[in-house]
């Protein structure tokens, strides 16, 4: 422990100066076990900045335990897995050449395949593919507003946030800005009608009855006011609105045109493999 102990006063006091250079001389050779090796420089750029001295060297001594430990491991497993060991290879070399392919083909896509999808485009995929856009939830457009029960003038931001005019929605702006807690105005998007009524202390039985009954929801609690104005809605199983799907929209035609180029790229490869006679193929008859 002696040895140790001094080997990191050594190392506390080459932290900086090692600056991360890869010096693997035998005199910076602070364990081994076996083949493995392990160097004062790679202990020194893990060690965490800021901490301090003794912590580094508290930090050390952990770092250099695990490594011993592991190598420990991993050698006694060299030992005792020999028939296993031609499987884990084949594991390994699957895992690479996976992995290769999948980063070669991801940079291919990158340097080759445009992600702009054009209006145009996206529209036609939609008219075409309307059975992939039946909602799954109720949709609205709307105002909602969640305001302190204390907040001054609470009588007049009820009587605005009913009114869908530009002039109540100026002075619903700014009253906001000094007191409301959320102010979310939806009149021109849709929104699912149950993430807004999360933010709501309403429980309602039969959502879509209630859509069709009601405009407004006025909710107040002891700390706030609730005040949802519904200006349209859209039930769940009806086909999803373009304007609400056309994000996804997009990334669907963008994987898409991924999975061709892929396609393409892999079938051009081959021809190509094939006539230069980079690929060569073997049967019996010509062994």
């Amino acid at each position: 422990m002696a040895r140790i102990l001094l080997l990191f006063s050594i190392l506390l006091v080459t932290v900086s100066a090692c600056n991360n250079k890869q010096v693997t001389e035998e005199k910076d050779l602070l364990a081994k076990v076996g083949s493995l090796k392990l160097y004062r420089p790679e202990v020194a750029s893990a060690i965490p900045h800021g901490i301090t001295p003794a912590d580094s060297l508290l930090f050390a001594e952990s770092y250099v335990h695990r490594w011993v430990t592991d190598a420990l491991i991993y050698q006694a497993a060299e030992k005792n897995l020999d028939k296993e060991k031609e499987e884990i290879d084949q594991l390994v070399n699957d895992y690479k050449h996976s992995l290769m392919r999948h980063k070669y083909q991801e940079k291919m896509v990158r340097e080759r395949l445009s992600a702009n999808i054009g209006e145009e485009e996206k529209q036609a995929y939609y008219k075409a593919n309307h059975d992939k856009f039946i909602l799954e939830n109720n949709l609205i457009k709307g105002l909602f507003l969640k305001i302190p029960v204390d907040a001054p003038g609470l009588s007049d931001i009820k009587k605005w946030y009913k009114i869908q005019n530009s002039a109540s929605l100026e002075k619903i702006e700014k009253y906001s800005v000094q007191n409301a807690i959320i102010y979310d105005y939806f009149y021109d998007r849709w929104i699912d009608f149950d993430k807004v009524m999360d933010n709501i202390p309403v429980y309602l039985t039969d959502p879509v009855q209630f859509l069709k009954s009601n405009k407004q929801v006025e909710k107040t609690d002891s700390s706030y006011c609730y005040l949802l104005n519904i200006s349209d809605y859209l039930l769940k199983g009806n086909i999803a609105p373009y304007e609400y799907v056309g994000p996804q929209i997009q990334e669907m035609l963008i994987n898409q045109r991924k999975v061709d180029f892929i396609k393409t790229f892999e079938e051009n490869l081959y021809k190509d493999g094939v006539r230069k006679g980079e690929a060569v193929f073997y049967d019996e008859k010509s062994r």
